[in-house]
C-alpha cells in the first residue's frame, strides 16, 4: 500500500474528507526545531526579582523540576486511566517514574554546587513567602500514586475527602509554630489549590496506582518485575529524593551553623526527611521493618 494511501486511510478514520485533508498536508511548511520546542517563549519565562546572577539559575532549575513533574504526571495518568491494567504497562511505566525521580536526584548538584553561598542567602528573602512546599504538580503525584490516607496522618478513613486534607501531611509545614494558624504560604496555596486537589483525589477514588497494584497483588497477577519496580519508584521519590533535598537546605541553611528559616516558614529538618514524614505510596509492598526503618 503507497504512503498516499496509508495517509488517506488515517484521515478517513479521523472523520475528514480524505482528498480536502490530503490537500491541506500539502501547504504545510516544515518546522524548526526552535519553532518545535517553543525556544523563543520558553526563554522569556525567567524573570528574577533580584539582581544577583545566581537567581537566574535558582529559577531555571525549578522550572527544570517542574517540567520532570509534568513527564512523571503524564506517565500516571496513563496509568490511572487505563480501564484494564497489566504488568506489561506497569513494566513500561513504572522504570519512566523511577528515571524521572532520579533525574530529580542528580539535578540537585545544580542548586548545591551550582549558586554562591552568600548571593543565595540575599536573594532567598526576596523570594519569600513563596516557597517548593507550594508545588502543586508534586502534590498531585502524590495524589495519583496513593490513597490519601497515606498522606492524610491521623484522619479516619469514613472522613471526607475534603476532611482528609485538614490532616494531610503538608499542613505541618504550613502552619506558624507560635500561634497554630495557617501561614501565609498555606494560605495562599489552598485558596488557589485545595478545590482542585480535592477535584482529583474524588477523581482517583479507586484508582490511585496504589489500588492499581493492589487489586493485581490480591488476585496473584502482579509480576515481581513490576512489583519491584513499584517499590524503586517509591524509594527513590520518598526516601532518596527528599535526602538529597535535605542535604542541599542543610548546606545553605545550616552549614555554617546559623539554622535560618525555609523562605515558606516551615521547620524543613522535620519537614524533608522522610523519618518524620514518612510518606510511603505502597505501604503493603513494604515489610514491617521497612516500614519502621523508613528513611532511616
Amino acid at each position: 500500500m503507497s504512503n498516499e494511501n496509508t495517509l488517506k486511510e488515517k484521515f478517513a478514520a479521523m472523520g475528514l474528507n480524505p482528498e480536502m485533508a490530503m490537500e491541506g498536508a500539502k501547504n504545510l511548511e516544515p518546522i524548526n526545531y526552535w519553532e518545535y520546542v517553543q525556544l523563543d517563549t520558553l526563554l522569556t519565562l525567567q524573570h528574577p526579582k533580584t539582581s544577583f546572577p545566581d537567581e537566574y539559575i535558582f529559577i531555571v532549575y525549578h522550572q527544570i523540576t517542574e517540567l520532570v513533574f509534568n513527564l512523571m504526571l503524564h506517565e500516571l495518568k496513563q496509568i490511572c486511566s487505563a480501564e484494564k491494567i497489566t504488568n506489561a504497562l506497569l513494566e513500561e511505566k513504572l522504570p519512566r517514574l523511577s528515571n524521572y525521580a532520579r533525574m530529580l536526584i542528580n539535578s540537585f548538584g545544580i542548586m548545591s554546587k551550582g549558586m554562591d553561598y552568600d548571593q543565595y542567602n540575599i536573594f532567598r528573602h526576596s523570594l519569600a513567602p513563596a516557597s517548593g512546599f507550594q508545588s502543586v504538580q508534586y502534590r498531585i503525584i502524590e495524589i495519583y500514586s496513593t490513597e490519601l490516607l497515606n498522606l492524610a496522618h491521623g484522619a479516619k478513613a469514613e472522613s471526607s475527602i475534603r476532611e482528609k486534607f485538614n490532616h494531610i501531611y503538608w499542613q505541618h509545614a504550613g502552619l506558624d509554630r507560635a500561634t497554630g494558624k495557617k501561614t501565609y504560604t498555606l494560605q495562599q496555596f489552598e485558596e488557589k489549590y485545595l478545590d482542585h486537589f480535592v477535584a482529583t483525589a474524588e477523581m482517583l477514588t479507586g484508582n490511585t496506582l496504589e489500588a492499581k497494584l493492589y487489586a493485581m497483588e490480591a488476585d496473584n497477577s502482579l509480576s515481581d518485575k513490576a512489583r519491584s519496580s513499584a517499590r524503586e519508584f517509591d524509594n527513590l521519590y520518598n526516601i532518596k529524593w527528599p535526602l538529597v533535598h535535605l542535604e542541599t537546605a542543610e548546606h545553605y541553611l545550616n552549614s555554617r551553623g546559623e539554622k535560618k528559616e525555609a523562605t515558606g516558614g516551615s521547620e524543613w529538618q522535620k519537614y524533608l526527611h522522610p523519618m518524620y514524614q514518612r510518606r510511603i505510596f505502597f505501604p503493603k509492598l513494604w515489610s514491617d521493618f521497612e516500614k519502621e526503618n523508613w528513611g532511616k
